[in-house]
C-alpha cells in the first residue's frame, strides 16, 4: 500500500473495492455458465433454456459494466447458443 500520500491511499482503497466487485460478478458469470453446461450434458432442454437466458443476462450485464470484454462476451454467448442448438436438435 502507498505511504503517506492521501490520494494514493484513496486510489488503493477504491481499486480494492472495484477488484472485489468485479471478482463477484465474474464468479457469478462462471457459475451460471457451469450450471448451463451441466444441464446441457444432462439433456434437460427446458431447464437448459432457462439457464441459458439467465447466463446471457449475467454475461451482458458484466459486459455493460466493463468487467468482461465485448469480444469475449460474444464468443461465450455464441458457444453456449451453439451447444443449446445441438441439444435442441437431438430432442
Amino acid at each position: 500500500m502507498a505511504g503517506k500520500i492521501s490520494s494514493a491511499e484513496k486510489r488503493h482503497r477504491r481499486s480494492e473495492e472495484h477488484r472485489l466487485r468485479n471478482k463477484s460478478v465474474k464468479s457469478s458469470v462462471k457459475t451460471s455458465v457451469k450450471k448451463f453446461v451441466t444441464l446441457a450434458q444432462k439433456k434437460d432442454v427446458d431447464a437448459a433454456e432457462y439457464a441459458l437466458r439467465d447466463m446471457i443476462k449475467k454475461i451482458d450485464t458484466a459486459a455493460q459494466k466493463g468487467i468482461l470484454k465485448k469480444n469475449a462476451v460474444s464468443r461465450k454467448k455464441s458457444r453456449m447458443q451453439k451447444l443449446f442448438n445441438t441439444l435442441k436438435a437431438v430432442h
